[in-house]
């Protein structure tokens, strides 16, 4: 009787200790079991870390082949590869490349492909060989090209046979520097361009000594990965196996499962496709489904051809795909789960409204950046969530920052000030040894650019994020803004992003590019948006007026809008803010329909007469 008193006892403060804890943390089975993930993800790096000989993605993929040869790999198209196929045509390629390009380990190759089998076969014999891959944007061009080349010191050009003409462009000058350069093609006569697909066609598919990348260890360069040239040309971040890995391991955190099918139609050049798409998939051994590019139109014709249980998503994907026509179809698909960055809370909501039932996990972090967020929860409009475990790996924090004079605001001993929670600061996260951050190759003074010094004690170190956050109450985390893009007028700070939510309210805007233009004699800078209105509808300046007047206090109300057809975005769906705020707001620059927004009357179309006024200091803004 009595141990069944103690233990009744037992068992009811157990019971009231959850109750409590949940009370508390009504999130808390969920943040546990993203824990007991986590930990296992950091047990599984630990033990590849301390492997001999060491254990890279390449053999993990070779793993699978060996353990499901047969299981389906690619799906592009109309063509399937097995895991073994995929194998086989790697393996061709890689000798056909250490026949007559004469690679060695150690070597960097630059990869100038679309979204094609040949992008994942090329870069698997690269891995065989022992040789750093380098990703070029195959939308970039000329300089550009130039530049993302010459970044990583690669000896040889390995470029899709589409891309022909944009590697002509260049050809003069990568024949002077010695390059060797490679069509995907199976006859070319072009002087200083060979032809690879004739080359590949006639090696063997024999596997390949794993002795030719003997060499390679945790911390070698595994990939160059290009910054995405929101404010200039793109840097060449240095992605070493380590962090190959951590990338790849999102998959797992997400929940992904071995049985999924993943729809990837993000570039493969960029850290999101390829990292977290392609080399996650290989980890879980699923199925890629293989798109050339985002169709906004055929994305869930094709979720349903190809059974997709998991998509990917960056930027502005989800709101082209609440942008379509509603269908009766549109809940009749298999997708149960979403990952990605970027999804904006309005385009969110409508999404899992439209589109039914599926798990959002929506994640945050830089292709070079040492720190990451994950919103385990689903909670609609957060970037992730606080845990313990990050902060244990990685000591982040929150940082005071002025937006007018574009740095950290510091406290009398000359530190940086922590906000409370609730407040919108920098992210800043500590290097260390846990922690490190590699930077860019051939780029010592960005490399330095984007660390801060002393930034609590003398002699810390942190990586600046560049972005904007918050923490609410609960420890969501929210994106605000990126710094540059913040701007600041009359004396009060504008997050672009929230003034863009609001205009996006708006029943007959489509999308909506909110940035800061400077104005002659002012201080700061004015907001102004780029908006794109849906199809058949037009501009209502007076409802616009009413709308901004009743949701923005005055600062932040833009004072301009430009209509566009298209608002102009990366290669990997975000918007392009610095170059619409240096073309400005000259009536007789711009060609597209303007507005300026005129007190007690709303926007008006802009002329050349309100221009000057504007220029010459007489009209009051």
């Amino acid at each position: 009787m009595m141990m069944a008193y103690i233990l009744y006892t037992a068992l009811a403060g157990l019971a009231l200790l959850l109750a409590l804890l949940y009370i508390k943390n009504p999130y808390i089975l969920q943040d546990l079991n993203y824990a007991l993930t986590a930990v296992k993800v950091g047990m599984q790096l630990s033990k590849y870390k301390k492997r001999k000989p060491f254990y890279s993605i390449l053999d993990c993929f070779l793993d699978k082949v060996s353990r499901q040869p047969h299981k389906k790999f690619l799906l592009f198209e109309d063509s399937c590869y097995t895991y073994s196929q995929a194998d086989k045509e790697s393996n061709k390629v890689a000798r056909a490349l250490s026949t007559h390009a004469n690679l060695q380990e150690g070597d960097t190759v630059a990869l100038f492909l679309g979204n094609e089998p040949w992008f994942v076969w090329a870069w698997l014999a690269l891995a065989k060989l022992g040789c750093t891959a380098s990703l070029l944007n195959n939308n970039i061009r000329s300089k550009s090209l130039l530049h993302c080349f010459s970044c990583c010191d690669a000896k040889v050009l390995v470029a899709g046979a589409d891309l022909r003409g944009a590697v002509e462009e260049v050809l003069p000058t990568l024949k002077e520097q010695g390059i060797r350069v490679f069509l995907l093609t199976e006859h070319c006569d072009v002087d200083g361009i060979e032809s690879l697909t004739d080359k590949i066609q006639q090696a063997s598919d024999q596997p390949l000594s794993p002795q030719l990348r003997a060499n390679i260890h945790i911390k070698s360069p595994g990939l160059y990965i290009y910054t995405s040239g929101t404010t200039g040309l793109p840097k060449a971040a240095v992605i070493n196996h380590e962090r190959i890995w951590m990338a790849t391991f999102l998959q797992s955190l997400a929940g992904v499962r071995s049985d999924d099918i993943v729809y990837i139609f993000l570039p493969l050049y960029h850290s999101s496709g390829f990292l977290m798409g392609l080399c996650g998939a290989i980890n879980q051994g699923i199925t890629i489904v293989l798109r050339r590019k985002f169709s906004a139109s055929n994305f869930w014709n094709d979720c349903r051809k190809y059974n997709v249980t998991v998509i990917q998503y960056i930027g502005e994907i989800i709101r082209y795909l609440c942008n379509t026509p509603k269908r009766d179809n549109d809940r009749d698909h298999k997708v149960r789960l979403a990952l990605g960055n970027g999804m904006r809370s309005d385009a969110w909501a409508e999404f899992l409204q439209r589109f039914g039932d599926i798990r959002v996990c929506e994640c945050y972090g830089a292709t070079e950046g040492n720190i990451g967020f994950v919103n385990h929860i689903g909670k609609i409009g957060a970037i992730g969530k606080e845990h313990f475990l990050v902060k244990m790996a990685t000591p982040y924090s929150l940082i005071r920052y002025d937006t007018e004079k574009e740095e950290p605001v510091k406290n009398s001993k000359g530190f940086c000030i922590e906000v409370p929670r609730g407040e919108t600061g920098l992210l800043v996260a500590k290097i260390g040894a846990r922690s490190p951050f590699i930077g860019y190759a051939k780029n010592k003074q960005q490399t330095q650019r984007k660390m801060l010094n002393d930034v609590f004690v003398k002699g810390d170190h942190y990586f600046n994020s560049g972005d904007l956050l918050r923490i609410d109450e609960e420890g969501f985390i929210y994106f605000q803004d990126r710094i540059g893009d913040t701007f600041r007028w009359k004396g009060e700070n504008v997050a672009t992003t929230e003034v863009a939510d609001h205009l996006l309210m708006l029943d007959w805007v489509e999308e909506a590019n909110v940035y800061g233009v400077k104005v002659p004699g002012h201080e700061g800078r004015i907001g102004m948006a780029a908006i794109k209105l849906k199809e058949n509808m037009d501009f209502d300046g007076k409802a616009a007026y009413q709308h901004v007047k009743n949701f923005l206090p005055s600062y932040a109300r833009p004072r301009f809008i430009r209509i566009q057809d298209a608002l102009v975005v990366t290669g990997t769906f975000k918007q392009m803010k610095v170059k619409l705020g240096e073309e400005g707001f000259n009536p007789s620059v711009i060609k597209d329909p303007l507005f300026y927004l005129e007190d007690n009357k709303g926007y008006v179309p802009m002329t050349q007469e309100i221009f000057s006024s504007i220029a010459e200091g007489k009209a009051k803004l």
